[in-house]
């Protein structure tokens, strides 16, 4: 072990302790192997000098170059590809899965309007995705064909997906992530018997078809009431999911604890994919700044914690995904501080740009 000047690195040393920020914020953790890019976060961290192996006399670089002449770099272009590649083999069971649910979802809409809702197969098809669940990455994730005129199906199923992985989060016990994934899945069924055009209306609704579209969440709750294979828990989220912990929201004007845990997941994840979903009125917007946007929801309309901890769960994994900012420059997340998770680093063209500095810049789309 020896402590080395951050300006004298090479990439490919080893950390031997864990680095912070100045502000004591973990930045890197020990057995860390450094890329060039996280020689460019230290230095923009001001972080002066690390502990490394290698001997006092020689900072030891860990083996990298397989032939002859061949470059560090590109030894780890290669492992980043492969994966990638592996990753994107894992994803194809997701995909299919999530295909299947969209089918039966449509389907379910369709039974919901003459009351025979086909639970035993929705349960089965309901398994069959979750299984795959660790592979649902909530920021990169994106279905393989998308339609504006099917934006009320994909909302659901995404919406099952992101509530079983926060119900997890939120150390739910293991009962109900199944329930709530149902919750997911189910909690706009009421939408079935509104009219579409007041659903896909691109202008503001007047005072009588803005109370008729609230209509979803109690026709919801009627059509769920009397469907076995589902907890009340699952029902309230129909009904509930809407309602905001101020008691400012609809249909019961209810506050805080009196409305159900799976509606408050619900509210969470309904707002989240409802603005980063292309509609017929409107287009997708940057999970960024519905990120952020939750954030100021959470204070006095969604329930705080559930907002914060799926906030950082999402953000929290994220170095090395490649992003577009609201300036069209396309670079790679390179560090998250978990105080400001919406407004990481990033490295375009081995500039750091610091979102929390650089505020009149977001991250406008995640690509990979």
């Amino acid at each position: 072990m020896t402590i080395r000047s951050v300006n004298d690195l090479q990439a490919g040393v080893k950390l031997t302790q864990d680095v912070h920020t100045p502000l004591g914020g973990l930045l890197f953790q020990k057995g860390k192997v450094l890329l060039p890019r996280d020689l460019d976060v230290l230095k923009a961290f001001l972080v002066k000098q690390v502990n490394v192996e290698g001997s006092d006399g020689d900072t030891t670089k860990i083996p990298t170059v397989k032939t002859a002449g061949q470059k560090p770099a590109l030894i780890f272009s290669d492992v980043e590809n492969a994966v990638t590649d592996e990753a994107a083999r894992k994803d194809q069971p997701l995909h299919e899965e999530y295909d299947n649910t969209l089918k039966l979802v449509k389907g379910c809409y369709q039974s919901a309007l003459t009351g025979e809702l086909e639970m035993y197969e929705v349960r089965n098809q309901m398994e069959a995705l979750l299984k795959h669940h660790k592979d649902y990455d909530i920021l990169k994730f994106s279905p393989r064909m998308t339609s504006r005129h099917e934006y009320r199906y994909h909302h659901a199923v995404l919406c099952a997906l992101s509530s079983y992985k926060l119900a997890r989060w939120i150390d739910l016990p293991q009962k109900d992530w199944l329930q709530i994934a149902f919750a997911g899945l189910l909690h706009d069924i009421g939408n079935c018997k509104i009219d579409p055009l007041l659903l896909n209306k691109p202008t503001k609704l007047t005072a009588e078809e803005k109370e008729e579209v609230r209509c979803h969440t109690t026709y919801g709750y009627q059509i769920l009431k009397n469907v076995t294979a589902v907890n009340e828990g699952v029902r309230l989220a129909a009904l509930q999911h809407h309602e905001k912990v101020d008691g400012s929201g609809y249909p019961l004007r209810l506050e805080g604890s009196k409305i159900h845990i799976y509606a408050r997941v619900i509210a969470v994840t309904d707002i989240f994919h409802a603005m980063t979903l292309d509609k017929l009125y409107q287009g997708a917007q940057s999970p960024y700044i519905v990120l952020e946007q939750l954030q100021l929801e959470a204070f006095g309309k969604l329930d705080p914690v559930i907002v914060q901890t799926f906030i950082n769960k999402v953000t929290s994994l994220h170095n090395g995904t490649k992003v577009r900012l609201s300036n069209n420059a396309v670079g790679e997340i390179v560090f998250t501080d978990s105080l400001h998770p919406t407004r990481p680093m990033v490295s375009v063209n081995g500039q750091i740009i610091n979102l929390m500095q650089q505020r009149q810049l977001f991250i406008e789309e995640v690509i990979s």
